[in-house]
């Protein structure tokens, strides 16, 4: 893998991890509930249940590729148009966060137990890597060392991004819970989702 191709699918997972979703509320929550420290077990929980999806995820196109090119880039069009579709369903979206009657007395293992379920459980992870992946994968190329790397930095990515939203919602809980901003971030980063796609679609062609 170039370092170009991963320096794009760097803003790539950029966009992917910073975008409103269940994890992202999850570390919101946590940060503003909690405070940004007890919160670190919940980010490695998100983390450890994204790692599964990835693996996951690996297996099924490392499978594809060897069986059938032409399946493979069929994926990648499917992927461009579902990038398209989530950041138009983003600009849709109306967000809000809701903490009240929430137990404070909570453990770490708690917390990391509830992370890990949240993305597990979220369908949208695995179906947004399934559309992303193959778009930075050369199917030429060995898949173990590419698929890593796209692993490694993405849960890099996610982790870091999930810190800044804990800090930041631990300073800043009022302006965070605000239904506006929830509603400007879902715009900003489905524009940007948008954008991707119809990159990635002129790229394709």
């Amino acid at each position: 893998m170039s370092v170009e191709i991963w320096l794009a699918y760097v803003v790539a997972a950029i966009v992917f991890s910073f975008a409103p979703g269940s994890g992202t509320v999850n570390s919101i929550s946590n940060g503003m509930v909690y405070g940004w420290r007890k919160s670190l077990a919940s980010i490695v929980g998100l983390q450890l249940g994204m790692a599964v999806h990835i693996v996951l995820v690996g297996v099924g196109l490392g499978a594809l590729v060897a069986q059938s090119a032409l399946a493979f880039t069929v994926i990648k069009w499917v992927g461009v148009g579902y990038l398209v579709w989530l950041g138009i369903q983003k600009w849709r979206e109306q967000s809000t966060l809701a903490i009240e009657n929430v137990d404070k007395s909570v453990t770490s293992g708690c917390l990391f137990r509830r992370a890990v379920l949240v993305n597990l459980t979220n369908p949208k992870t695995i179906v947004f890597l399934v559309a992303l992946f193959p778009q930075f994968i050369n199917a030429a190329q060995p898949q173990l060392p590419q698929l890593l790397i796209l692993g490694v930095t993405t849960l890099v990515i996610d982790a870091c991004v999930m810190m800044f939203y804990v800090c930041l919602a631990s300073r800043f809980t009022g302006y965070i819970r605000s239904a506006t901003v929830m509603t400007r971030l879902n715009r900003i980063f489905g524009s940007m989702f948008i954008g991707c796609g119809a990159l990635l679609a002129l790229a394709r062609a």
